[in-house]
């Protein structure tokens, strides 16, 4: 009896025993789980890991340019999109032709990376202004390059005192090439290219970005076809010089430019532009956007004509699109006034 007793207390010591030491086991394990569960997630945001995740990507800069007027902006922008950033130098609703440059103007090209300009001349302030922003590493980008470009090919007939906002001399020839959808994609293409030089790495949007621009392009220059082949030699004058270029393009025929100063005609004044109308057997008569002149208003009305806006582009709204819309709107307007 004492042995069976001793034996079942030796017994119950040793399952005792290996229940402790299964015990130990089972927690040795689901340490070492642990651990190694705690090392992965340690490593996984180790501070060095954490440091890097903390750090932006390190991007590089977009191409700052700078467009000195309205359309040269639309098409680099059109052209440029998200890839750069396009701004314009002369503001929106500013006479281009006798502009003077400001500090900001300075400012804005000493830290530019390219500037558009239109060029034949239009841009007279602009040599100063660039000597003076001291940037040598500024790409200059020519949007006129290798465009034929037209004098006045119509008559100016001077009125009174010459009105300084109109008398524009154009050396170079007529800047106004933009006002021709063909010359306008001559013109985009030029943009595009001198973007992919200065910025190579972007040559995929840019071309993209003016491939669908160009098309645009196109469209309007067969709406203007169609719908102005119905019009054939239509004969008009403007009081800004200029629309020779789409005149020449259409088919059309502005047959003068009346230069007329703001206020105080003589009564031989009146005449003179009166002679002149009637001469050029004139169908239509084309001022621009915001012109409120009474002069012009009058003519028209003793000519037994419409007085109808012609809009230049040289102000406006500056999303890419506005361009179509404009020229859209001319086309309305000169078939309109041709009829």
């Amino acid at each position: 009896m004492i042995w069976t007793h001793i034996r079942s207390k030796v017994g119950r010591q040793q399952n005792g025993i290996m229940s402790l030491i299964a015990l130990l086991m089972l927690s040795m394990t689901v340490g070492c789980d642990q651990s190694n569960s705690n090392q992965g997630t340690t490593a996984q945001q180790s501070p060095t890991a954490k440091e890097a995740a903390s750090i932006p990507s390190v991007q590089q800069p977009k191409t700052k340019v700078v467009a000195t007027i309205l359309p040269t902006y639309l098409f680099t922008k059109a052209v440029a999109g998200e890839a750069a950033d396009v701004s314009l130098l002369i503001p929106p609703n500013t006479e281009v032709h006798d502009y003077q440059a400001t500090p900001s103007n300075v400012k804005a090209i000493a830290t530019a990376n390219v500037l558009v300009k239109n060029g034949l001349g239009l841009e007279e302030f602009l040599d100063n202004t660039v000597k003076n922003a001291q940037n040598p590493q500024l790409t200059q980008i020519d949007a006129s390059k290798n465009i034929k470009v037209l004098n006045e090919i119509s008559p100016v007939v001077e009125t009174g005192t010459k009105d300084h906002d109109h008398d524009h001399e154009h050396s170079e020839g007529n800047p106004h090439v933009w006002l021709d959808p063909v010359l306008a994609k001559q013109q985009v293409e030029n943009i595009r290219d001198g973007l992919i030089a200065a910025d190579p790495a972007n040559k995929a949007t840019y071309q993209a970005n003016a491939e669908a621009y160009m098309q645009e392009l196109d469209n309007l220059h067969n709406e203007f076809q169609k719908t102005l082949q119905k019009t054939p030699n239509c004969t008009f004058i403007t009081f800004h010089d200029a629309f020779p270029y789409l005149a020449q393009r259409y088919n059309l025929r502005q047959v003068a430019v009346v230069q007329v100063p703001e206020d105080q005609l003589s009564p031989t004044d009146v005449q003179k532009t009166v002679n002149t109308v009637k001469k050029y057997k004139v169908k239509a008569l084309f001022s621009e956007p915001g012109v409120d002149n009474k002069l012009l208003t009058s003519l028209s009305k003793d000519l037994n004509l419409t007085l109808r806006s012609l809009n230049s582009l040289e102000s406006g709204d500056t999303n890419p699109q506005y361009y179509f819309q404009a020229m859209k709107d001319n086309l309305q307007t000169i078939e309109t006034g041709c009829k």
